[in-house]
């Protein structure tokens, strides 16, 4: 197979098959449907399918219902508004949530002969040659470059709410640049502890070594050897979304939407899908940098190893087996992050904007700074 077509194959599968169904998905199953659980309520069910009744409880045909009239409905332009800039504005917010899972991988690269795990955890391939079949780009720098193409959203957000010509939107894209830029430097700051630990801005090299154990036993995953990164980076991930509690460039109670307000149509469904893309980003960063990513404990490419391999697995599994465990690992490890930013967004009160600033800047940056330092003297040390 040709690999041009492999590529496509691959961004069909990733970019369309899992972020977009997901980031979809989530804006009837994750906010209306859980919001209605944790609030004792029905939530969507009214419309069905042809009539039905099928999946009428679960709010699936809502979100089809959704999509749907998002398409139909009339676009509109506000008077007075930058029209080139209010055109190109959701798709700065929409395509760097898609372009940055470009270096995201969901398994380590396939062997085509024979798996041989070594003695320091190492996996061989003989007979045969490695295969990225799993990562849309396999580069080096691969935590810079999602870093780099998801931080073009705030320019998005910015352009929306100058371009609208509207106090509301104009107030919630400063909001919303504001904040971006300010947990961008938290986010940073609390990953480079787990950088300079791994050596490596290779998302795959990382997650192999978190395939390691500590101690003989646990596995080597990021949450483990830098906890206070991983508490930190959560909540600035969080914020970076824009999503409740941080959702202070939407608030509803002082700007009507924020920089969306003047947004109707697909251009709105775009917006939105944009926020719920970002959701899905942060759990596949969470689960690469501190989970293990695709690893699964104990297992390596020929099964498993409780303890130091030795040549043969204690327990052991066919290779198509580790493969498509791996992969549902790295799923259901992204899937549970979102769930968890859901279920914080809809157990939290909103912050008041001069609180979600002081918790950036005076509280989340000076523990990412003082983790950096400390993790810079014990790895001088030992």
């Amino acid at each position: 197979m040709p690999e041009w077509l492999i590529s496509i194959i691959k961004i069909a599968v990733i970019v369309f098959g899992f972020v977009m169904a997901v980031a979809s998905l989530l804006t009837v199953l994750g906010d209306r449907k859980q919001s209605a659980k944790i609030q004792n309520r029905l939530g969507p069910n009214r419309a069905q399918l042809f009539g039905t009744g099928i999946l009428q409880n679960t709010g699936i045909p809502h979100f089809i219902a959704d999509g749907i009239k998002m398409v139909l409905k009339e676009n509109t332009i506000p008077d007075g508004a930058n029209k080139f800039l209010f055109l190109i504005a959701p798709m700065l917010v929409f395509l760097p949530g898609l372009f940055a899972w470009a270096t995201i991988p969901f398994m380590d690269q396939w062997c085509t002969g024979q798996i041989q795990v070594m003695a320091n955890h190492q996996e061989v391939c003989t007979g045969g040659e490695w295969k990225n079949y799993f990562q849309i780009m396999d580069i080096n720098g691969g935590l810079l470059y999602a870093f780099a193409i998801a931080s073009i959203s705030v320019y998005g957000a910015a352009i929306a709410g100058w371009a609208s010509n509207s106090k509301f939107s104009l107030i919630g894209g400063l909001r919303s640049s504001a904040q971006m830029i300010s947990y961008e430097v938290t986010m940073g700051l609390s990953l480079a502890g787990i950088i300079l630990l791994y050596g490596t801005l290779d998302f795959n090299e990382m997650s192999r070594l978190q395939g390691e154990q500590l101690f003989g036993f646990l596995p080597m995953w990021g949450v483990f050897l830098q906890p206070v990164a991983f508490f930190v980076f959560f909540l600035a991930g969080m914020a970076e979304t824009k999503r409740s509690p941080f959702d202070l460039p939407e608030g509803e109670s002082e700007l009507v939407a924020g920089y969306i307000t003047e947004y109707s149509s697909m251009r709105f469904g775009v917006m939105q899908l944009g926020e719920y893309a970002a959701t899905v980003f942060i759990g596949a960063l969470v689960a690469i940098m501190f989970f293990g990513g695709w690893q699964v404990p104990w297992l390596y490419g020929d099964g498993f190893h409780f303890g130091a391999p030795t040549g043969t697995p204690d327990i052991a599994v066919p290779y198509i087996a580790v493969v498509l465990l791996r992969i549902g690992a790295m799923i259901t490890k992204i899937l549970f992050f979102v769930w968890l930013q859901f279920m914080m967004r809809w157990t939290l009160p909103r912050f008041r904007y001069d609180q979600v600033m002081t918790l950036g800047w005076k509280i989340l940056l000076p523990i990412s700074i003082a983790n950096l330092l400390v993790t810079a003297l014990l790895a001088a040390i030992f």
